[in-house]
């Protein structure tokens, strides 16, 4: 587990003063990284890190900018259009950029008046994914989501067997993944209406979104070789906001016998932030389950995990509809939930994963799954707001919502918050649904 040192202290201010307002997403004990380029210019794709209201371009910067040879590789690893070189020198490498940053960005620091040239407003930077994402995993971690969603289709038996003994997972679609901000067509594929006799084609009338954290791979593992849970968080670079964009009346259809498919691969939206384990430092806490429940088997627990295995985000779901944005209105919050919650934690999923020899390699992306917490209100999609639509909300605009319509924005937000520490946030992780193409 990362330890907290003197890059969370929360008396630390930078020079950049935006990151020093209150409530801001990315002071300078945050140190996000993120892939970007100037709107409407054709320069390549380049790593950077949010720092208040700016990134600092990484590319800009040059290895020798560093003196530090581990800080100097970790720069030269940032000149290229992704964050997987980055991703793959491993935690040391992170942990020495990490410390690097933070003493040129804080108050006083005698780097300001160069570094400030390399620093670009937000507000004028074109986002990408931040990673060549290789390989996709989508795990279902949330018990009360679990539960939930099985109430719905089997009252009888809402949580299966297996479910308190493994961690479950399906592979997704790596293609269809986009960053925060572009649309999503709302998907066509077979439907079966209540009471007919044989599917038809058409597009989905049950769209719907799921509130996940993205967890990507740093340092990877040679395919047969196992990564044992205690060294688990070793391989992983940071996380992410995710919104698994689902089709339920596809998924209703196909998902027996071989789970999602056409319901889910149609697109994935990212925040463009990765908040590194080190940032997250502050807010982990112990790992833990009811007494009743049945201990995690000997590969899937170990002192660090019961220690420190669990984290603290809270993260929160906001609709804006097309009748809100022609009125003024702000977008809606449906939901607030914490991934404190998780049933299955950040390490037991990659010790799972590769349990069996599976091969991860940097800028591969698991899913947490939908994080819904004990209460209804603190459900993470629709599908539990709504009772598979037969509560339909209603809104600030007087309209209904039991499934999204086009023309609707959803927004994901995430931030951790302790006391004795100072705010991080993950940005936002934005998608307009749009008619189907």
């Amino acid at each position: 587990m990362r330890a907290i040192d003197e890059t969370h202290d929360p008396q630390l201010t930078s020079w950049v003063s935006s990151a020093n307002r209150a409530g801001c997403d990315f002071p300078i004990q945050n140190l996000p990284f993120t892939v970007f380029r100037r709107s409407g210019s054709a320069e390549p794709l380049r790593c950077g890190v949010g720092i208040g209201a700016a990134i600092l371009d990484l590319t800009a910067l040059g290895a020798a900018s560093a003196t530090d040879d581990t800080v100097a590789q970790a720069i030269a690893a940032c000149a290229q259009p992704s964050l997987n070189a980055l991703m793959a020198l491993g935690a040391p490498a992170w942990l020495a950029l990490r410390r690097w940053l933070s003493k040129v960005l804080r108050t006083g620091a005698g780097e300001s008046g160069r570094l400030a040239a390399a620093l670009v407003r937000q507000s004028a930077a074109q986002f990408a994914v931040p990673a060549r994402i290789g390989d996709y995993t989508d795990f279902y971690t949330s018990i009360h989501h679990a539960i939930a969603v099985g109430r719905l289709f089997r009252p009888d038996q809402p949580l299966l067997p297996n479910y308190k003994w493994v961690p479950i997972a399906y592979h997704g679609r790596a293609s269809s993944i986009v960053v925060s901000g572009v649309g999503v067509h709302r998907p066509r594929g077979q439907l079966m209406p209540r009471g007919a006799e044989c599917p038809r084609v058409g597009p989905s009338e049950r769209l719907d979104y799921e509130i996940e954290l993205g967890v990507f791979i740093g340092r990877g593992n040679r395919l047969g070789e196992p990564i044992p849970i205690e060294r688990a968080e070793e391989h992983v670079f940071g996380l992410c906001l995710l919104n698994d964009w689902s089709a339920r009346d596809l998924q209703a259809w196909e998902y027996q016998p071989l789970g999602p498919f056409l319901a889910k691969n149609f697109a994935t939206t990212l925040s463009p932030w990765v908040v590194t384990l080190e940032a997250l430092a502050p807010f982990r806490a112990p790992w833990r389950r009811v007494a009743q429940d049945p201990s995690p088997l000997p590969y899937l627990d170990c002192p660090e995990l019961r220690d420190a295995g669990a984290a603290e985000i809270e993260l929160e779901v906001a609709l804006e509809t097309a009748a809100m944005r022609a009125r003024g209105l702000a977008p809606q919050r449906l939901s607030r939930s914490d991934f404190r919650d998780s049933y299955w934690s950040i390490a037991q999923m990659v010790a799972h994963h590769t349990i069996n020899g599976c091969n991860l390699a940097p800028g591969d992306l698991l899913g947490t799954g939908t994080q819904s917490g004990p209460r209804p209100e603190q459900a993470g999609s629709l599908l539990e707001l709504t009772a598979a639509g037969a509560r339909p909300l209603v809104l600030s605009s007087a309209e209904q919502r039991a499934f999204l319509a086009d023309g609707d924005r959803v927004i994901l937000r995430g931030a951790c918050q302790r006391a004795g520490f100072v705010r991080i946030g993950f940005g936002e992780a934005t998608g307009l649904v749009l008619p189907p193409a």
